[in-house]
């Protein structure tokens, strides 16, 4: 999560956090977020999961008036591999100290910081969209949100939905088995996160707080044979009219091995008694729920910006994806706030892998850092950047043939924020 609200004289002392700050540093971050305090077993994951030494934190005097952290995650990149990616969190300028330089301060450390860790890309989730342009980062995923009228709307399932066996457990209980099922999805779809010690807690959190009425966390596992391939999480908000029963299910995620095992997740979750509408949140643009509805138009599908790609080493990030299509390219790269990643560079790469270097070469493609963060997991076209003007083209035929290359099969996606 990202906020910038950057008066007063003087600039205040930027440091690196300490362990005994945190709490000072942290309600200074909910402050900034409106100030509502967090249940108590969210507020302390969020503790144990935070890396002091790789946080910071603004001080004016005794008060803390600016927060930005890192997690270290490893991404998915097109070609399954996982890459060090610094996880940009917990940004906040309190409102006291606007325009002062503490936010851009903030983001010249922590890049720089990053860079000296040796790892190619940051990467963040942002409150105001707006704000991180200017430092480099691109829209490199978008997610889908649907409220689904289940009165209206049915399923089309594939062969062997019908073979796959559902049963109602206690989350906590199977939390072992639903992390393998999701360490198994991750290599095969770009922005995915690698779930480091500590993280599988978060898709536990169930704050009475936030249920709005709704049931505690529910989950089901899917099954064939002896072998859980799926599970979805979710929660039951009951609620009747003259007419009867009209319930929501809210869906909080739903991860299958196979296109049968996740047919019949949602499948289930369409058919609960007592319910009509499933509001499902930050899902894929390409799941395959939307290709099996009876009616799209009643599912009220909307888009919207969810993971933002920063690439702090060009050339180490660019070969540590693959191509879908060859390519052979020289890159005339603009970085104004990251100039070690200013020229050109050539980048020679297809399914197998991929080298790009510096060169003198003349350059066939111009664009910012800004979009090539946009397009570097696969979901965003370099020609379309470029028929919005955010991309040049200096050799004829070479924008069409390095979108392509740069394309994934599967749309990239965040399971999950931070």
């Amino acid at each position: 999560m990202a906020n910038d609200s950057t008066s007063g004289t003087g600039r205040p002392e930027l440091r690196v956090l300490r362990q005994d700050e945190w709490s000072i540093w942290y309600d200074s971050l909910m402050r900034t977020f409106g100030g509502v305090p967090e249940a108590a077993d969210e507020r302390e994951l969020w503790d144990s999961l935070t890396e002091p030494d790789r946080s910071l934190g603004a001080w004016d005097g005794d008060a803390c008036v600016g927060t930005a952290g890192v997690f270290s995650f490893r991404l998915t990149v097109p070609g399954g591999a996982s890459v060090r990616a610094a996880g940009v969190t917990m940004v906040s300028v309190a409102a006291t100290h606007r325009r002062r330089g503490v936010l851009t301060s903030m983001m010249r450390r922590q890049l720089d910081d990053v860079r000296d860790w040796g790892w190619p890309l940051a990467v963040l989730t942002a409150s105001e969209p707006e704000i991180y342009g200017r430092f480099g980062y691109g829209i490199g995923t978008f997610q889908v949100s649907a409220e689904i009228d289940t009165t209206r709307v049915r399923l089309s399932v594939p062969p062997g939905t019908d073979d796959v066996r559902l049963r109602y457990a206690v989350p906590a209980d199977v939390l072992d088995a639903c992390e393998a099922v999701y360490a198994r999805k991750v290599s095969g779809r770009p922005g995915m996160l690698a779930r480091q010690p500590g993280w599988e807690r978060l898709g536990l959190l169930d704050p009475q707080s936030e249920r709005e009425g709704a049931s505690p966390l529910q989950c089901v596992l899917a099954e064939r044979g002896s072998e859980v391939v799926g599970y979805a999480r979710f929660q039951v908000k009951p609620d009747w009219d003259a007419e009867g029963a009209k319930g929501t299910v809210r869906v909080r995620d739903v991860q299958g091995l196979d296109p049968a095992a996740e047919a019949a997740l949602w499948r289930f979750l369409f058919d609960i008694d007592l319910t009509s509408t499933v509001k499902t949140y930050a899902r894929p643009m390409d799941e395959a729920w939307q290709y099996q509805v009876s009616d799209i138009r009643r599912c009220a599908v909307r888009v919207r910006d969810a993971l933002h790609v920063r690439l702090v080493d060009v050339g180490a990030a660019l070969e540590a994806r693959t191509y879908q299509a060859p390519v052979d390219v020289v890159l005339e790269v603009e970085d104004a706030f990251c100039p070690w990643n200013a020229g050109r560079w050539r980048l020679s790469g297809d399914a197998k892998g991929a080298s790009c270097e510096r060169t003198t070469e003349a350059a066939d493609l111009s664009l910012s850092v800004r979009e090539l963060a946009a397009a570097y997991l696969g979901g965003v076209s370099l020609e379309a950047l470029g028929g919005a003007g955010r991309v040049r083209e200096l050799r004829q035929g070479a924008l069409a043939e390095v979108s392509v290359g740069f394309g994934s099969a599967v749309a990239p996606w965040l399971p999950h924020g931070f």
